[in-house]
């Protein structure tokens, strides 16, 4: 999954994501106002940072992902799900369920050291 010194890199130097006014994002066509960029030069920097934030925020997400799926398959629960559960609520296979579940449990780790 995450590689913690490509993780630490990351968060280290984030890139700025910018949110779109809601009328912006209803024009299919509108994306972060790349379209409206002349200069190539800009646009490569532009684009590139969304990319590099999109990447890092899809990272961080997973995380969270994988720390709730341990949690939720935690043995101390009494509401405690299956790995079939927690893969049919997130749209994982049971296999990729039991895999987050132990990153889960790895990241639980390190916090708590």
């Amino acid at each position: 999954m995450a590689d913690p010194e490509r993780t630490t890199e990351r968060r280290m130097r984030p890139a700025p994501l910018l949110f779109e006014p809601s009328e912006a994002a209803a024009d299919p066509e509108h994306f972060f106002d790349l379209e409206s960029m002349e200069d190539p030069r800009e646009l490569l920097a532009r684009a590139t940072e969304l990319t590099l934030a999109f990447r890092a925020a899809a990272d961080r997400a997973t995380e969270y992902q994988a720390v709730a799926a341990a949690q939720l398959a935690d043995p101390r629960r009494f509401d405690r799900l299956t790995p079939a559960d927690i893969g049919e609520r997130a749209g994982w296979t049971e296999d990729y369920a039991k895999k987050m579940i132990a990153f889960g449990h790895d990241l639980l780790k390190d916090t708590a050291s």
